[in-house]
């Protein structure tokens, strides 16, 4: 068995559930700025509640995940670390690098000194779908997920699974590219994920819902996470 390999382990929130060859190392500093941007949206959506880890939430576990393609059009993306949600602050070493996956298999390889978040099979297969998707955002938003004009998956899908990535990929085709860059994932309480072509169209398709209902989400939004 290589090192770094973990197999899929049990349902439960912010758990890893594919299987992974890691490498854990550095990852190189020319990926500083890329992390610096997520980590940006990452506090803004930590303040909105939309991300991190709450005592009273999902068994205390760590909740939502940011990830962006490292370079245009190509495959490989950065993502935050999986059960780094009690981090105030995320540096470069809390991210992982997705460079390969396949999502039939369940199964993907990564490199960082921070396995890659449980939903990186999701991200990965929204990436596949469209060349135009730069940056992937999977909050938790009871408010959201409970919009019913919201396109969903099948509530009888969990997430990190081979068929969450299938259902993430049948929404797309059904809705020819869902028009708000936003779905809920029924099986998976709360979650929704949003995307976009750059890191504040992502950031903003989660968070401008929710401005008529959050004074916060307004003013957190209208300072901005910094252009990328």
């Amino acid at each position: 068995m290589p090192r770094g390999y973990h197999p899929r382990v049990t349902e439960r929130e912010g758990v890893v559930r594919y299987e992974c060859v890691h490498r854990e190392e550095e990852l190189p500093p020319a990926l500083a700025p890329l992390a610096a941007a997520l980590a940006a949206w990452r506090r803004v959506l930590a303040a909105l509640g939309l991300v991190g880890r709450d005592p009273a939430r999902y068994g205390g576990l760590g909740f939502g995940n940011l990830s962006a393609r490292i370079a245009p059009g190509e495959r490989p993306f950065l993502v935050t670390g999986t059960q780094t949600g009690h981090l105030p602050h995320l540096p470069l070493a809390g991210f992982a690098r997705v460079e390969r996956w396949d999502t039939a298999a369940n199964r993907l390889e990564s490199s960082g000194r921070a396995s890659p978040s449980s939903e990186s099979l999701t991200h990965a297969a929204l990436y596949d779908l469209s060349p135009e998707i730069a940056a992937v955002f999977h909050v938790h938003s009871p408010t959201l997920w409970r919009r019913p004009d919201l396109p969903r998956t099948a509530p009888g899908v969990g997430y990190g699974t081979p068929e969450m990535a299938a259902e993430v990929g049948r929404v797309w085709r059904e809705l020819s590219r869902p028009p708000a860059g936003l779905l809920a994932m029924a099986g998976h309480e709360d979650g929704v994920v949003a995307w976009g072509s750059t890191l504040d169209e992502a950031g903003r398709r989660a968070v401008d819902p929710l401005r008529h209902r959050n004074d916060s989400a307004a003013r957190l939004t209208s300072a901005g996470a910094g252009d990328s």
